[in-house]
């Protein structure tokens, strides 16, 4: 086992077991605006003596991060945007919140003295404030999946090295991360996430090849962001968090699987050497998930609809489609050519979804580009061993670059 990779969260028994300080816990949440970031700001609102906001960011969202940071009273509000500062200090104007703009803006928000930082902004560039947010040695609830997509290895190591508390925010590894703790890492056999299957989970190949924007964006049971929900469509969704939950949990490649359930209710399901497979059951709702990971080791109330099998009659579980849905299977080639591979994996799908939202190319073309992109980098050496997070942000530059020519031919 790497290390890193033995443990989700350090062990704090003490303050776990301790009472909790009756002060309000310090939050940031970087990427404030979109589904994670307004679920959890719902959360706060429910109750607001238990929370202190600290800083609020988003990239482009001027307005909304404005009002939701004066209807937070937070300490800071940050626009990614570094084109927006002077429209961000308009609007907070005669507020007690602070303004700032830019990327670097949004690093040194992450570094403010957090109890908890919520790490919810999208795709790459969510890297370096996740990082950054690292170094407090407080909490991190990862919502962001690049860090361990594109840098698992030397994001865990950070992790370790600062000695930082890190909670899985995506609702399948925060079932995994609560079914684990019940066994020791040595008993687990197998961890099996669950996919809804998306809105094309009954689509024949040659409908796939003409599934609009629209349609795509139509997803049966969750309410998420367009690049996530895409992805689910594709199932890269579940490709990526495989990766992310061979970083995340002490299993190897072979031991994790992904199964469709088209009812969203079973998040993760864990075997264990005696025969013995638990599963963590919930309504599909991210406020569940976000409350663990704000309140963990406790857990705190969330106004999510509660679960009635009766109501809902069966469960249905069914094996993936790797014909039509080829991503499972490029995440395993991934896993195994290891290095930076994941890295450019990720970055040569985010590329691939813009393309498809801007109606560049064709549904299926997505996972084509990326598998092309796979090939390409590795044979012009872009995947190799990184060491820091420098390495890993060049290796996505230029992974990107390959995946722009690799759209050209789709195109």
């Amino acid at each position: 086992m790497e290390p890193g990779r033995l443990s989700v969260v350090p062990d704090r028994t003490e303050t776990a077991r301790g009472t909790r300080s009756p002060r309000a816990r310090r939050l940031s949440i970087l990427g404030a605006t979109g589904s994670i970031g307004q679920s959890t700001l719902d959360l706060v609102a429910r109750q607001p003596k238990e929370f202190e906001i600290v800083a609020l960011t988003a990239q482009n969202s001027v307005a909304e991060l404005a009002r939701l940071a004066v209807k937070h009273n937070a300490a800071y509000a940050v626009i990614g945007d570094a084109t927006r500062f002077a429209e961000l200090k308009s609007l907070l104007a005669g507020t007690s919140v602070k303004p700032a703009a830019g990327p670097e803006a949004l690093v040194t928000a992450a570094c403010e003295p957090a109890d908890c930082v919520m790490a919810a902004i999208v795709g790459a560039a969510g890297l370096e404030p996740s990082f950054a947010a690292l170094a407090q040695g407080s909490r991190l609830a990862l919502a962001n999946k690049e860090c361990l997509v594109s840098a698992g290895s030397v994001f865990m190591a950070e992790v370790e090295r600062q000695g930082a508390e890190l909670v899985p925010v995506d609702s399948e590894h925060s079932a995994c991360f609560q079914l684990i703790g019940t066994g020791e890492p040595s008993a687990i056999e197998k961890i099996t996430l669950t996919a809804s299957g998306g809105p094309f989970r009954e689509w024949s190949r040659e409908r796939l090849e003409k599934a609009t924007r629209e349609e795509a964006l139509r997803h049966p049971n969750w309410s998420m962001g367009a690049k996530i929900t895409i992805d689910s469509a594709t199932l890269m969704n579940k490709a990526l968090e495989l990766i992310e939950a061979y970083h995340l949990f002490p299993v190897e490649p072979h031991q994790l699987s992904a199964v469709v359930h088209p009812q969203s209710i079973v998040h993760c399901l864990v075997a264990f050497a005696d025969g013995s497979v638990l599963a963590q059951l919930s309504e599909p709702d991210m406020r569940t998930p976000i409350a663990l990971a704000l309140s963990w080791p406790a857990r705190m109330q969330a106004p999510t609809k509660r679960l009635d099998l009766a109501e809902i009659g069966q469960l249905t579980f069914e094996p993936p489609d790797e014909d039509r849905f080829p991503a499972m299977r490029l995440a395993r080639e991934v896993l195994a050519r290891g290095e930076t591979a994941p890295a450019v994996f990720n970055a040569a799908n985010e590329i691939a979804v813009e393309a498809f939202l801007a109606g560049r190319i064709r549904f299926l073309d997505i996972a084509r580009s990326v598998e092309n992109c796979l090939e390409q980098a590795d044979r012009a050496g872009v995947i190799a061993p990184a060491a820091c997070l420098d390495d890993i942000l060049s290796i996505d530059h230029e992974a990107r670059r390959l995946a722009a020519i690799a759209l050209e031919r789709l195109s």
